[in-house]
């Protein structure tokens, strides 16, 4: 694990929803309970923990992310690959059900460490 202070691994949830039940929303509520800040971005509207969903269909510019998250299944992908590459992220983590080998295979070609794991466990383990 890299020396980073937990404090700045920025970290894009990909597939935000507003509700509390989707694994994005509890990831996100983990997060921010660590301490780690958290931009959610998707194609639906709404507010995670007090902040407002950003439309992914915009790509919005934005600098600094650590680590992205996704919960955008694999079949959903394929619009945002290069976007969320050009992001420059240090790492992807590609969660049960979002699998997408291309994705994975572009992301470790620009030098970004791409895992096939569980966010929500990876924080519980004192991982991330």
């Amino acid at each position: 694990m890299d020396s980073v202070p937990i404090k700045s691994k920025l970290t894009l949830v990909v597939g935000a929803t507003d509700n509390p039940e989707r694994y994005a929303y509890r990831a996100a509520e983990l997060l921010q309970a660590k301490g780690i800040p958290v931009v959610p971005i998707g194609i639906k509207k709404g507010m995670v923990l007090g902040e407002e969903i950003l439309d992914l269909r915009q790509k919005p510019v934005l600098a600094g992310i650590h680590t992205i998250t996704l919960y955008l299944g694999s079949q959903n992908q394929s619009e945002w690959i290069d976007y969320l590459i050009g992001l420059e992220p240090k790492r992807i983590i590609f969660n049960p059900g979002t699998e997408n080998p291309l994705f994975f295979q572009k992301a470790e070609a620009a030098g970004i460490e791409a895992l096939e794991a569980c966010t929500l466990v990876i924080l519980t383990t004192g991982q991330f």
